[in-house]
């Protein structure tokens, strides 16, 4: 079984730092997805019979990294599916892009997804079909080549960060799809779940988790000079 980075887990919930490459529920390529590491996990631990209950709250992108969260009840499932949708569950990413971005900005475009290709393209103004995309950002630092993020998602679409960053000129390192020139070897991209915020659907207490990004040599020299 491959081993799970486990940030937070009680009786109702379980969030975990994904591994870029990890899939968080099944899809065609048949490879098992983190949802069903996590009911072996819980089943093995816990020596519990028969079915395990795992809850997908939200998902985040196969080369994508962070945290996740997960339900252990169908309760707090529930309860987390509708903060999610009332936009109580505040989420911060941290993303690694070329370009020249301005030191903060706040973007709000209209995607349009193509099923066919898997992808979102941002529009500045609403058309048939799109979606209202809003997100803010902060720039933290910068190399030769790459800045530093702080992404504040306000909504929650297909590839959103994505595709905004690409559409102001800042693709996200190694994300071929939105306009890197150049990929990265494990097939992941430079953007990192890095925190989650909200009540915890049962305790009532708020809960910020949160994530340390993928080691490699670009997360690390950002890292060391945001310290």
């Amino acid at each position: 079984m491959s081993s799970i980075n486990i940030l937070f887990e009680d009786n109702h919930i379980i969030a975990v730092n994904k591994r870029p490459g990890e899939i968080v529920q099944g899809d065609k390529t048949g490879d098992k997805p983190l949802c069903e590491f996590i009911r072996d996990y819980i089943r093995d631990t816990y020596k519990k019979p028969g079915n395990v209950f795992t809850g997908v709250v939200h998902r985040i992108d196969r080369p994508v990294s962070g945290v996740v969260l997960f339900a252990k009840t169908s309760k707090a499932l529930s309860r987390l599916n509708e903060m999610l949708k009332e936009r109580e569950i505040k989420k911060v990413y941290w993303a690694i892009v070329d370009g020249n971005p301005e030191p903060e900005g706040h973007l709000i475009h209209f995607l349009k997804k193509n099923q066919q290709r898997n992808i979102s393209k941002a529009h500045e103004k609403e058309i048939t079909g799109s979606l209202r995309a809003e997100l803010k950002y902060e720039r933290i630092a910068s190399s030769d080549k790459y800045h530093l993020l702080k992404v504040h998602l306000m909504t929650g679409r297909h590839h959103q960060i994505r595709s905004q960053l690409s559409f102001i000129g800042c693709s996200i390192k190694g994300d071929l799809k939105y306009g890197s020139k150049r990929g990265n070897g494990d097939g992941s991209i430079h953007l990192h779940a890095g925190e989650a915020s909200f009540m915890h659907p049962v305790k009532k207490e708020m809960l910020c988790i949160k994530a340390d990004p993928p080691e490699d040599s670009l997360w690390n020299f950002f890292l060391e000079r945001i310290k």
